[in-house]
């Protein structure tokens, strides 16, 4: 929209706050907007009323535009609770009024509907004031219903004008209604999702290593556990630790030693299978998932990996260097609990590390 139209001035305006302390802007603006509907609808009911040239009706409806008018212009100097109030209660009596005077066929009594769906929104709070208000529009509603069965319209609509009108309330009710459901509904998905984002931002955070981006030890446990108890295939579970981590640090430094850990979590989540589940087990230790892979399957896999890091290298500032990691490997037997797995993991890892490191122990 440019900022210089015709329709950004008008948003504008309609936007613009009452100048009051502590009130809602969008409640004027919600209370603006549909008095604007009011009185394009009062103005559309004098179209049609002049067409059939109905002087009753079009002297209603010209008080009708001259209130929703009146109306609008005093959102800008009243403040905004008064001005909701006043709109409410003339919405109100404008519909009796309607009722009376051209009947129940117009369909104008479903207005209330438009105002229980106001109150209902508008209000923050107050639940005890809305519900006494919802059962005085319904004890409302049925008095009019009532009124009607025994009562003749005070001014008499031929079918076709009230036909014309049926279908004009119609529209405008409808119209009404998903205009306060859009923007009341809006900001509330709008803060919902902002609120899934964010709780989904913070499960992240508190489910993956902060350096690394792998899972973290809690989130491979959880896993860990859900995935033995339902257990169908086969599961191997690879322990491994790169070595002679601490020399690398203590040489060139722990900034170099994070850029290792965090080539190697890369390195892990390119080369090994897509299901693995990878995880920053603590330090410099790794711990590798496979489900669906046996003890074979997953060898074939941790050594295409040994040796992808192998090649890698690093620099180091003054000189390039390489690094290797051990591995200790087992397979589920289906009845192990997950500290027995994770045990004899390590003592795998421990032989590896003890016959030379650089190896895969299963």
């Amino acid at each position: 929209m440019k900022e210089n139209s015709v329709f950004a001035t008008i948003y504008e305006n309609i936007c613009r706050d009452t100048g009051k302390q502590n009130e809602s802007t969008k409640l004027i603006v919600v209370v603006r907007l549909l008095t604007l509907t009011m009185l394009i609808h009062s103005l559309t009911c004098c179209v049609l009323v002049s067409i059939t040239g109905h002087m009753g009706a079009l002297a209603f409806s010209l008080s009708s535009s001259v209130l929703f008018l009146a109306l609008f212009i005093i959102s800008y100097h009243w403040s905004t609770f008064v001005s909701y109030c006043i709109l409410n209660f003339c919405i109100l009596l404008w519909s009796c009024l309607n009722v009376y005077c051209f009947g129940w066929n117009i369909g104008i009594q479903h207005f209330l509907v438009v105002l229980l769906v106001f109150v209902f929104f508008c209000k923050y709070r107050h639940e005890p004031a809305k519900i006494l208000y919802a059962a005085s529009l319904f004890v409302m509603r049925l008095i009019l219903y009532y009124y009607c069965r025994s009562h003749e319209p005070a001014i008499f609509l031929d079918d076709t004008l009230t036909d014309a009108l049926q279908m004009t309330n119609t529209f405008f009710i409808f119209f009404s209604l998903g205009m306060l459901a859009y923007l009341f509904s809006s900001s509330s998905q709008e803060m919902e999702g902002k609120l899934i984002e964010y709780n989904r931002k913070l499960m992240k955070q508190a489910s993956t290593d902060t350096l690394t981006g792998l899972f973290n030890r809690r989130r491979t446990l959880e896993y860990l556990e859900n995935l033995l108890k339902a257990a169908e295939t086969q599961i191997s579970i690879c322990l491994c630790d790169i070595d002679h981590f601490k020399r690398v640090n203590d040489t060139y430094g722990h900034d170099v030693g994070d850029v290792v850990l965090k080539k190697i979590s890369q390195t892990f989540q390119k080369r090994l299978p897509p299901d693995t589940f990878i995880s920053r087990w603590g330090g410099e230790e790794f711990l590798l998932i496979f489900p669906r892979l046996n003890g074979d399957e997953a060898i074939t896999a941790l050594q295409i990996l040994r040796q992808k890091i192998r090649e890698i290298t690093f620099d180091g500032g003054f000189e390039t260097f390489t690094v290797s990691l051990t591995y200790g490997l087992v397979e589920y037997d289906y009845h192990s609990d997950v500290t027995t797995l994770l045990k004899e993991a390590d003592e795998k890892l421990y032989i590896g590390k003890e016959n030379g490191r650089d190896r895969i122990i299963f």
